[in-house]
């Protein structure tokens, strides 16, 4: 059962990591991009860690 809360957990950081890249929230100092022209790589590193740590306060509050 632990397992499974882990993954729900790892699921929804990138689900809600995607959305807020999309919806204007991406772009971040830490962010990793590579533009070598043809080839674009897009890492929302900070983005990830900003949304883990905003859903992690999150659940703890609703856990208390």
């Amino acid at each position: 059962m632990r397992a499974g809360i882990i993954v729900f957990y790892v699921l929804l950081v990138i689900l809600l990591t995607m959305a807020s890249v999309q919806y204007g929230l991406g772009r971040l100092p830490g962010d990793i991009v590579v533009d070598l022209g043809d080839f674009y790589f897009y890492l929302p590193f900070t983005t990830a860690l900003i949304v883990a740590t905003l859903l992690s306060v999150v659940f703890w509050i609703f856990r208390r």
